[in-house]
């Protein structure tokens, strides 16, 4: 295929980019990026292609791609070099300008069931996975995560028959089956002991010594935090408030306080009282004049919440954290989607990392099982002409991270309004910068870097500038922090 190499230096290499110079033979370092392409996001693969000192790209060019290609095949095809093959003759390209030639590889991300994508024989030590510009080992807890999201059956099903049904508050049982019982007045269920119920549902499930043990699910949902955390060590939940006078939380409430039961459906309940709050309410009438204080955004933050619990990673670290700000809301959780994140937002198909969770919350109204959640969410804020949800994922650790902004004001507004009342005048660059942050408060510099395609450093010293002229501050750590922007009359 002929192509304009020359445009090669407006690209970086980055979580979906990756250059090797090639000319010397086959290079052994493709195999790591194979695997952590496969394992991440996927990516393109460019031989023939060096990295300058700027960051920029220039294409060298390999002497023989025909030879090149033919080493990757036989390599992909022998397992004792890597588990599996993912690609297919479309996925690689030679691309020429006439006088030099270099191979593009796209590697597309590895469905779930075959992950973990290792070389070697060895998962544990073959492993990789992509976190910006580099390719790491992943450690044995992230390739046991990857070989539990492949299962066929949802691991929340999973009986704990080390457990036994003293794990469970049965507080939490009984708040839950009144809420069952209101939704579904007329269901055979509701006039079941605790422990059948309990059965039907997936959170009980009876052993080989023909006792009721608590499922993964069970546990999760109705178990007291202590026992919940001797199944799961960096089991947390975290909500805080912030009315935006300080840096510090103005409310909170955490799993291990040890004054509520610190269960999921007992978080669930409190958080989505506590969002409510903010939440303006318009005055409406349903068909019997009654006022309706349910609106569609309230239902959307409750989809928001529930997609949050089901789809956690409870065995990944630093838990579920929800944070309450004036006009944000943030929602994250340990683990990413098991399926892309653009097919996640668009809808249609879905994959609940837990899914017996998901199934208790739809028996009491809450959550969506047909894939339609998180396209309404997106739907209701574009009603409100709100700025869109931004979902974000991280790698190392794993996180799923929603900021729901419940102001109007478009970004293109805000930079227009900041540059109207700064004494020093913002850049087109800055501008660039800010407009982003906008959307998304919680993002990193790198992320910047690679949606305006430049350098880490370039952007580094556009929010160094934007500080001194009083227009952005940053609150918080460098992780877990957020970026506010500031008027300066």
């Amino acid at each position: 295929m002929s192509i304009d190499l020359t445009s090669l230096n407006q690209y970086r290499e980055g979580n979906r980019l990756e250059v090797k110079n090639a000319q010397g033979g086959f290079p052994n370092s493709f195999w790591n990026t194979y695997s952590s392409f496969a394992n991440t996001y996927g990516g393109v693969i460019l031989f023939g292609v060096d990295e300058l000192p700027d960051k920029t790209l220039a294409a060298v060019g390999v002497p023989n791609p025909a030879k090149l290609i033919q080493q990757m095949w036989d390599s992909l095809n022998n397992r004792n070099k890597v588990n599996v093959n993912l690609l297919s003759d479309s996925d690689v390209q030679v691309l020429s300008d006439g006088a030099i030639e270099i191979i593009k590889i796209e590697i597309p991300r590895a469905n779930r069931k075959v992950r973990p994508v290792y070389i070697g024989a060895d998962p544990f030590t073959g492993t990789f996975r992509r976190n910006g510009e580099g390719d790491y080992k992943c450690a044995r807890d992230e390739v046991r995560g990857m070989f539990r999201d492949s299962a066929d059956e949802s691991q929340d099903k999973l009986r704990l028959d080390d457990f036994g049904t003293d794990a469970l508050d049965y507080e939490t049982v009984r708040r839950y089956r009144i809420r069952f019982q209101y939704d579904k007045p007329d269901n055979a269920w509701v006039r079941l002991p605790d422990d059948d119920f309990l059965k039907v549902i997936g959170a009980l499930s009876r052993g080989s010594d023909d006792v009721l043990h608590p499922t993964v699910a069970g546990l999760l949902m109705f178990g007291t935090e202590y026992r919940i955390t001797d199944e799961f060590p960096h089991y947390f939940l975290d909500y805080q408030e912030n009315d935006g006078s300080n840096e510090r939380w103005t409310d909170r409430f955490i799993s291990s306080s040890g004054d509520w039961s610190g269960n999921l459906f007992d978080f669930y309940s409190r958080v989505v009282s506590k969002l409510a709050e903010i939440i303006k309410v318009p005055f409406k009438l349903d068909e019997n004049a009654y006022r309706v204080d349910d609106t569609p955004v309230h239902k959307a933050v409750r989809e928001a919440v529930a997609n949050a619990i089901s789809n956690a990673n409870y065995h990944g670290r630093r838990g579920v954290v929800i944070k309450r700000r004036p006009n944000t809301i943030t929602i994250a959780n340990p683990g990413c989607f098991r399926i892309p994140m653009e097919k996640a937002i668009e809808g249609g198909d879905s994959d609940p990392r837990n899914e017996t969770i998901l199934k208790m919350l739809n028996l009491v109204g809450i959550g969506d099982r047909a894939g339609s959640g998180i396209p309404n969410i997106f739907q209701v804020w574009a009603d409100e002409k709100w700025e869109p949800p931004v979902y974000r994922e991280e790698i190392d650790p794993e996180r799923t991270i929603l900021t729901m902004s419940l102001d109007n004001v478009s970004a293109t507004n805000l930079v227009e309004n900041l540059v109207e009342n700064l004494v020093e005048k913002i850049t087109e660059k800055e501008s660039e910068v800010i407009a982003i942050i906008s959307s998304s408060p919680q993002i990193t510099t790198s992320e910047i870097a690679k949606q305006l395609n430049v350098t880490q450093q370039a952007v580094s010293e556009r929010i160094r500038n934007l500080k001194n002229k009083g227009v952005l501050r940053r609150i918080g750590p460098d992780k877990g922090g957020y970026w506010e922007i500031i008027s300066k009359s």
